[in-house]
Parts: structure tokens; sequence; C-alpha cells
């Protein structure tokens, strides 16, 4: 951005460096990469799009139903993820998932306020915990 110039080479390194910037300063060792966990986030990113989109076409069809049959609800999840980062991305993918949004982090505690019973399923069935638990190696968490 500071060199003003927008083509292939000056967006890609600046791309690479914000990586690398952020990587640093994640806290890991600069000798150890992670390669294998952004991996397998590049890989949970499609799928939790593809949940995105179906959730706002159910959130779309509650919406425009006259009898706007919406039921919120407030959800206690108990997060089995071992990794504060695992709990952190459960409760953005839960923010991001359109009809759910996490209101409240309390160590591995999420409380979750959903517009109804399948806009909170991915989250009282586990799925979502257990695709997490994936991208970060846990094998014993998840439903």
């Amino acid at each position: 951005m500071l060199s003003a110039q927008f083509n292939p080479f000056h967006l890609g390194l600046g791309l690479l460096l914000s990586f690398l910037v952020a990587w640093i300063n994640s806290g890991h060792s600069p000798f150890v990469p992670r390669f294998q966990l952004w991996g397998r986030i590049f890989l949970y990113i499609p799928w939790l799009f593809l949940r995105i989109v179906q959730s706002s076409l159910h959130l779309t069809r509650l919406i425009l139903d006259p009898r706007l049959p919406i039921h919120p609800r407030l959800i206690r999840y108990e997060s089995k993820l071992q990794e504060p980062p695992a709990v952190v991305l459960l409760g953005n993918s839960i923010t991001l998932t359109p009809g759910t949004i996490t209101a409240e982090v309390n160590g591995q505690v999420l409380l979750v306020h959903a517009m109804d019973e399948v806009s909170g399923e991915d989250v009282t069935s586990g799925r979502l915990e257990a695709k997490i638990a994936q991208v970060f190696g846990e094998r014993d968490s998840g439903a």
C-alpha cells in the first residue's frame, strides 16, 4: 500500500508479509510453522461458506413467511475443544452463520442466540465443533 503500486508482485508480497506478521504475532515459534493447521483451515472455509449460504436461505424463508415462525432461544453450549484458538474459531463461525450469534464466551462455555431450532442445529448437534476439532487435530472433541 505504501508503494502505491497494485501490480501482482506488490500485492502478492503484501499478502505474504501480512501472513508472516500475523503468524509471528500469534505466539508460534518462527522456526516451527503450522502448515498443516493452515491447510486444514483453508479446507474448512468452503465448508463454512456452504453452511452460511444454507443458513441464509433458511433465514430468508423465515423472514418472508407471513406468520414469521421464529422461536428465538438461548443455547448454553459447553465445548470440548482444548485449544483457545479453536474455541475462538467456534464462536466466530457461529456468529458468521446467519440466524445465530455467540452472545458470550466464558472459557469453554458459549452462550448462543438462535432464531429457531433449525438455526441452532449446527451448534446443538456438535457438527460445527466436530469440524473445528478436525481443523485443530483434536480427535475426541465434538459429537
